[in-house]
């Protein structure tokens, strides 16, 4: 079955950098980063667009834990489950799934002539898991 999330082969500009920086935080031969690793600070630039989830194992589940300001996120601190997703957020729980699952970047576009956008979601290794997904979220 093909991937549900396959990233394109021209991410747009804020993305790549993004996924650039997710690989250079790689060590040797892991697939997936450490979230220890992560520093929002190398990422000052994109902050208004970040987002970081937190990663439950048992049952699976997603909370929202840092938005950028331009996300509007009102769910923050909330799962993704107890919340009505709205626009930049669709399809936000199923992309994280898939991130997850996958261990991989997973992308989504909503192609729409106003409030359309591309998102970015990347995993995160801890505690023996993928424990948290970082986002970017760009406006198209």
């Amino acid at each position: 079955m093909p991937h549900p999330y396959v990233l394109p082969d021209d991410l747009p500009a804020p993305l790549a950098r993004l996924l650039a920086y997710w690989r250079g935080l790689l060590r040797g031969s892991a697939t997936v980063p450490f979230g220890d690793d992560l520093n929002l600070a190398d990422l000052a630039d994109l902050k208004d667009r970040l987002m970081v989830i937190e990663v439950f194992e048992k049952p699976e589940r997603f909370r929202l834990d840092i938005a950028g300001d331009a996300l509007g996120a009102t769910t923050v601190g909330h799962f993704l489950d107890e919340v009505r997703l709205a626009s930049p957020f669709d399809f936000l729980r199923s992309q994280c799934g898939a991130t997850v699952e996958a261990a991989a970047p997973t992308y989504y576009r909503r192609r729409a002539a106003v409030g359309g956008f591309a998102r970015l979601l990347l995993p995160l290794w801890g505690e023996g898991h993928i424990n948290m997904v970082l986002g970017l979220v760009e406006e198209r």
